[in-house]
């Protein structure tokens, strides 16, 4: 119910049950899962663990384009000028967590600040924050570790991206 979910409702309750069907199927020891969507990775890990099916669930950092935009499917839908502002999704998220890493725990000013510099890029901000990276609850100033999460369209495609960082 948060981040993607809270925007798709129903989104995640069709990708588990698809996901659970393949894995009925197939059977496998070992699936792995791209961190892109560090959500969906979540949500598979904690089906798996829910229903006890013996299957290790591994996920693989997000592979990027040179200038760091998220290797995706949806960035075929992005004309030229798109194309071109498309990284800052992801540089955004990573100047969060250069601050975090810094030390900075002022968490609302930094959401805020980058749906700021989204929106002034042409960018349709869905969200913007930063959460723990294991249960998706709102960091604190006492983890050790977060996510900065970021959702974004640009055009009529919707861009998602996160950065985990380890709290300075």
């Amino acid at each position: 119910n948060v981040l993607c979910g809270a925007s798709r409702p129903g989104h995640f309750d069709g990708v588990s049950t698809v996901v659970c069907k393949l894995f009925n199927m197939v059977a496998p020891d070992i699936a792995v899962f791209g961190q892109k969507d560090l959500q969906q990775l979540l949500i598979i890990r904690r089906m798996v663990a829910d229903l006890a099916l013996p299957i290790v669930v591994v996920g693989h950092p997000t592979t990027r384009d040179t200038d760091g935009l998220a290797m995706s499917s949806r960035n075929t839908y992005l004309d030229d000028v798109q194309r071109a502002i498309a990284p800052l999704l992801f540089q955004t998220l990573s100047e969060i967590a250069t601050a975090v890493r810094d030390g900075s725990r002022e968490y609302v000013a930094l959401e805020k600040r980058a749906l700021s510099t989204l929106e002034g890029a042409g960018f349709d901000p869905d969200y913007v924050e930063i959460r723990r990276p294991y249960d998706l609850a709102k960091a604190t100033a006492t983890d050790k570790e977060v996510a900065i999460f970021g959702a974004a369209r640009l055009g009529e495609t919707r861009l998602i991206d996160n950065v985990v960082v380890a709290a300075g």
